[in-house]
């Protein structure tokens, strides 16, 4: 037996790591690595983007800004360096589908929330009515914490930019000025690279569970 082994020990070698390579081929064909796309403004409904940018089809990706959150924080994109996050648009005021945004988001805080690779950020679409104090009301109303949740307020024309600009996220058109009012329920999930992976209702409950799962699809991407 030890004669027979040892004479065809370099084939039964061969052969073991070929069968392994082909089981793990199979095994990959039959459960493919889930994979999000990254969205260009070509790739959205045009009626979100803004119209100097909706024929760009690469190189998307959330501008630069700086907004003062809930306590009078400079935040920038620099907080949310290699960081996955969740941004959406509200203003405290709303009283029909805000309220429900806000829940959903908080939500995603507290199933999240030992997870410092994942944050949130809403910015005030009425940032003239959303002072700090204002805000800082409302994040202690909604139990907001300030180390995962930011809701910023700031340069109206910066946020409504942002909103059309690099999150494509309302099909309003207006540009900040005194009259503009944006309102939309998208959320939009960002990856480290400032690229947007996913567009969800916020308003609606399955949406809100497929966004956490892709969530999970998104921060495993960084560990293949």
């Amino acid at each position: 037996m030890n004669s027979f082994l040892k004479k065809y020990k370099l084939f039964i070698t061969t052969l073991f790591v070929l069968s392994c390579i082909i089981i793990t081929l199979f095994y990959n064909i039959l459960n493919p690595v889930k994979a999000l796309p990254i969205y260009q403004p070509a790739q959205v409904n045009y009626e979100l983007v803004d119209s100097t940018i909706q024929h760009q089809k690469k190189y998307h990706r959330i501008a630069d800004f700086s907004l003062i959150n809930q306590n009078g924080e400079t935040i920038t994109h620099e907080f949310y360096k290699n960081k996955i996050y969740v941004a959406d648009f509200f203003f405290t005021t709303c009283q029909t589908i805000c309220p429900i945004m806000t829940d959903h988001m908080y939500d995603i805080q507290k199933k999240t929330i030992s997870d410092p690779e994942i944050l949130l950020l809403s910015h005030s679409v009425t940032p003239e009515i959303d002072s700090v104090a204002q805000l800082k009301r409302y994040a202690k109303k909604k139990l907001v914490n300030a180390s995962k949740w930011n809701l910023v307020t700031g340069d109206k024309k910066q946020i409504y930019e942002l909103a059309r600009k690099s999150y494509l996220a309302v099909k309003d058109a207006g540009d900040g000025g005194p009259f503009d009012m944006i309102h939309t329920e998208n959320f939009m999930l960002i990856d480290k690279k400032r690229q947007i992976r996913g567009f969800y209702d916020g308003t609606d409950p399955e949406e809100i569970d497929r966004l956490l799962e892709e969530i999970k699809i998104l921060k495993a991407s960084y560990k293949n």
